[in-house]
């Protein structure tokens, strides 16, 4: 089938890109001229593995294209895909004015009946809004039905997801359109679950809301074990072992984040809002997340008395491994927060040093390896659990000054830490006690 996505960011890309593996043969527009030249060479604007082959095997077989232009994009398309920003307001709520702008390019330049496909993470009602928008702009006369179709990629394994996904969520009013679209997934051999447009819509806030509930849940349950010597990890085992609970998400840390959970759980509380609901629960889950990411500062201040002049390595900057995301890192509210409290910073990540610079600007010294970060520094502090730093050689914290390890992702065990005589810090675990009182607070 011929395919359009607008929106070339994380979920669009994927998404057309995925697309034109099956067969489609799919055209992604993006108004950033410099981007689409880029991606026509085949070099991905993310970090996404297995992504960039993908995309260069499918530009060479003539099924994936990109343009800046709508019409070239749109003419002959059965189905549109809106795969653009819904950005935060300030209030929280999911701000539309991309996915609108969408609605009025496909109204001008759409010249032929097609089914509009809502990828965009967006609020209960949206695609009514975008069918009025289109309805009321069009040039010509067609037909056009709407159909929520969420995704549930998670970066760092959106290729597996999309072709080992649990559930194709197709949501619209329409039999045929919701047909066209699961005749479009077919070929991921993933389940189709079909539903109405607004229950499809209100599937992917709740999904998230209750994943980031999940994740809070264990965050504070992590902070209690550690006031009774308990150790969250075997609790999290033990729960898990429940069926009705189960083993994922339930990873002790420090806190959720990136694009979609800490934007999606707001933006269901001001849902809720806006019909006069208060989400007491949702809010919960976001003030524990906001209060966990702060977490290794406050054991870093029981610590010391002071942080002036001490060197700090910072391993990990992304969001979570296998992705450049920085965005709601812990990494930026640790890392502004040690400078302020006069600190000396040195940070290394094996993907995000350049979306990490663009934040926290020439603040801090960054390193090209894990060696070269913590070598002389007082304490390293352990922020993303990338493969490559839970598998380091521990024996490599011996080039600190002192091995003191505040660890957020509990990347190492108890044991092995205390045999190496390192004094370690993890998240809802007994601390590993210097072998001796070298340093005073």
């Amino acid at each position: 089938m011929k395919i359009a996505v607008v929106g070339t960011g994380y979920v669009g890309l994927v998404t057309g890109v995925t697309l034109s593996e099956i067969g489609n043969h799919v055209t992604c527009v993006d108004i950033d001229e410099k981007k689409v030249e880029l991606m026509k060479k085949g070099i991905s604007p993310i970090y996404e593995p297995g992504l960039s082959d993908l995309m260069l095997k499918n530009i060479n077989e003539s099924r994936l294209f990109f343009t800046t232009n709508h019409q070239e994009a749109f003419q002959n398309a059965e189905a549109i895909y809106i795969a653009v920003g819904t950005p935060e307001n300030e209030d929280g709520s999911a701000n539309l004015r991309f996915v609108e702008q969408v609605a009025k390019d496909i109204a001008e330049h759409v010249s032929q009946n097609t089914v509009v496909v809502t990828k965009s993470t967006v609020p209960v009602g949206t695609n009514d809004r975008i069918k009025q928008i289109i309805n009321s702009n069009l040039v010509d006369d067609v037909k056009i039905e709407l159909v929520s179709n969420p995704e549930f990629l998670k970066e760092g394994s959106a290729i597996n997801d999309s072709f080992y996904g649990d559930r194709i969520v197709i949501g619209s009013d329409s039999e045929d359109a919701a047909n066209l679209i699961e005749e479009i997934n077919k070929p991921f051999g993933v389940p189709v679950y079909k539903t109405d447009i607004k229950s499809a819509e209100m599937i992917k806030y709740a999904s998230n809301a209750f994943l980031a509930t999940k994740i809070s849940f264990i965050n504070e349950i992590s902070n209690i074990c550690e006031l009774l010597g308990a150790n969250v990890e075997d609790v999290a085992s033990g729960m898990g072992l429940d069926s009705r609970i189960g083993s994922q998400f339930l990873k002790a840390g420090i806190g959720y984040g990136g694009s979609c959970f800490p934007k999606d759980t707001k933006a269901l509380i001001q849902i809720a809002g806006n019909v006069n609901y208060d989400f007491e629960l949702l809010k919960g889950v976001v003030n524990v997340n906001i209060k966990q990411q702060g977490l290794l500062l406050k054991k870093l201040n029981d610590r010391y008395s002071s942080l002036i002049g001490k060197k700090i390595a910072i391993l990990g900057l992304a969001f979570k491994p296998n992705t450049d995301d920085m965005r709601e890192a812990a990494s930026i509210l640790i890392t502004e927060e040690l400078i302020k409290q006069g600190a000396e910073v040195v940070a290394y990540d094996p993907i995000a040093i350049e979306n990490a610079r663009l934040i926290l600007n020439n603040k801090v010294k960054y390193a090209n390896s894990v060696e070269e970060a913590i070598t002389g520094c007082d304490v390293a502090l352990i922020l993303t659990e990338w493969d490559e730093i839970k598998n380091m050689n521990i024996n490599l914290f011996s080039l600190m000054k002192y091995p003191l390890v505040f660890d957020g992702r509990n990347c190492f065990s108890l044991d092995e830490m205390n045999e190496n005589g390192i004094e370690y810090h993890s998240v809802g675990r007994p601390i590993v006690e210097e072998k001796e009182k070298l340093y005073v607070k």
